[in-house]
């Protein structure tokens, strides 16, 4: 019964199969009409012709992109870890104060030397005032100390001249004396005379050779001999005396003098250490020590012997003035300090750029220091490139770069050279560097990071924002320039005394 119906199967199967081939001839009877000529069909000809075409636009589209590609590929390093960055200057308040007016806002373009932030004014043009009337005082103060000199200066000169006159008195009294001791001599030779001649007329008087009256004479001059004798050393020994030497010396010799007597001399002394005391008051220091005459002469050595010019020199120095001077000086310094911290009331932008993270608002009260928003510069921008350290083999100061943005994708591309090296890299100079003294220490491909100095930038035409990706391709089969060509070092640049800004030209060869 099963092989019944499965024959019947096949032969209904086969009858479908015939008819299906009858229908097809019907409905297509070109296919089924003559053989195919020799000659190919139009058809098959276009097909090639299209097939052709493919291929030399293939090769044209290789040519164009490919090619330059392998090219790039093989002649650059490139990263895609880089990005814009740039230098940020934050604003902060010189002064406390309360702030008056905000004129900026987030986005807001300025120039090096706008107005950004005002604080009140007030108080502290009180304390220019303040600092103006004390510096008014420590003139007036001043010219006092200078006229207070002025009187030191003129008790100088006289107290000079009596040091003077008293050694000259000591002079004159040690001449004096000699002038007595010659005296005494005198009438000690007279008196000798008269002696002789008195003697003579006792041995005459008795032989009446000699009159009484004459007799009478020799003895009165024998007396007035003696009496001048008597005063002559009587004088010498008041001049002694008053010289504050023993009325008889112990060698006999009433002429004798100390040889420095002159200087030793109580009066002498005395006007020396008036002199020393006002002199001091003039700034000048002499020593008790020092001899009067010494004195004297050091005095005319310094102005050829003009004593009002040596002491008015001496006036400008004085401790008084000098004082005067200083507290005057440091009033100036205060009020200049004043003016300084007045001026700070305004708050300026140090450099070109771009405002952002203001945070001042009108009414607030600020304290020195306080950051009050930041600047964003808009021309001292460069790209930090973080390359593989198996890519800066090639990697030279002063190379050509190609700079990709992604903000602008092909439509721009920036223009740069490598300026420079990080002296390590990102993983060692982070916060936390890596640990790899450790047993399981898996060899991890580091990164360093290179500097980019963009050229011929504009940022008016195409600006450039900080954080945003770039890729760098850098030539390295192209020869570097600018300073330090085809170096991994910069040379060493001195700091500048006089200026603040970098000269490039500085940069020397590596010794």
């Amino acid at each position: 019964m099963l092989q019944k119906q499965s024959a019947d199967n096949d032969e209904a199967i086969r009858n479908d199969a015939e008819k299906d081939t009858v229908v097809v001839q019907a409905t297509k009877p070109e296919l089924t009409a003559s053989p195919p000529k020799p000659n190919a069909p139009p058809n098959h000809r276009n097909r090639r012709l299209v097939i052709g075409m493919a291929g030399v636009l293939v090769l044209v589209v290789a040519l164009i992109f490919v090619v330059p590609w392998i090219r790039l590929t093989l002649t650059t390093v490139s990263t895609d870890d880089a990005y814009v960055n740039g230098h940020v200057t934050f604003v902060a308040a010189r002064v406390g104060g309360q702030v008056v007016r905000v004129l900026v806002d987030d986005n807001n373009r300025v120039h090096k030397g706008d107005v950004l932030v005002e604080l009140d004014k007030e108080p502290l043009r009180d304390a220019v005032a303040v600092k103006k009337a004390a510096v008014d005082t420590a003139n007036a103060e001043l010219q006092v100390a200078i006229v207070s000199v002025q009187g030191i200066e003129a008790q100088a000169r006289s107290l000079f001249w009596q040091l003077q006159n008293a050694i000259d008195d000591v002079d004159n009294r040690v001449a004096l004396l000699g002038a007595r001791v010659a005296a005494v001599d005198k009438s000690k030779a007279t008196l000798k005379l008269a002696q002789l001649q008195f003697d003579r007329a006792v041995q005459l008087l008795p032989q009446q050779s000699i009159s009484q009256a004459e007799y009478d004479q020799r003895q009165a001059a024998l007396s007035v001999a003696q009496a001048e004798v008597t005063q002559a050393m009587s004088d010498v020994h008041q001049s002694r005396v008053s010289l504050g030497l023993p009325a008889q010396p112990e060698s006999g010799d009433l002429g004798e003098v100390p040889p420095d007597l002159d200087q030793t001399f109580s009066s002498v002394r005395e006007a020396q250490a008036a002199l020393i005391q006002t002199a001091a008051q003039l700034g000048v220091a002499h020593s008790y020590e020092q001899l009067p005459k010494a004195m004297l002469k050091q005095f005319d050595s310094l102005n050829q012997g003009d004593v009002d010019r040596t002491l008015a020199a001496f006036t400008d120095n004085a401790p008084a003035v000098k004082q005067a001077e200083a507290k005057l000086e440091a009033a100036k310094r205060d009020l200049v300090q004043a003016e300084l911290n007045l001026r700070y009331c305004d708050v300026v932008a140090e450099i070109d750029g771009v405002v952002t993270r203001r945070n001042v608002n009108p009414g607030n009260n600020v304290q020195v220091g306080q950051s009050l928003m930041a600047i964003q510069s808009l021309n001292e921008i460069w790209i930090d490139a973080n390359f593989k350290e198996t890519q800066l083999r090639d990697l030279r100061i002063g190379q050509p770069v190609d700079l990709y943005v992604d903000m602008y994708g092909g439509r721009h591309v920036f223009t740069g050279r490598v300026s420079g090296f990080t002296m390590g890299t990102g993983s060692t100079l982070a916060l936390l560097p890596a640990e790899n003294a450790t047993g399981n220490f898996i060899k991890v491909v580091q990164r360093l990071p290179v500097r980019i100095d963009l050229e011929e930038y504009n940022p008016n035409a195409n600006t450039l924002f900080i954080g945003t990706s770039v890729t760098p391709y850098v030539y390295f089969d192209k020869p570097p320039t600018g300073p330090n060509a085809g170096k991994f070092l910069q040379g060493y640049v001195p700091a500048p005394q006089n200026s603040g800004s970098f000269d490039q030209s500085a940069l020397g060869p590596d010794k």
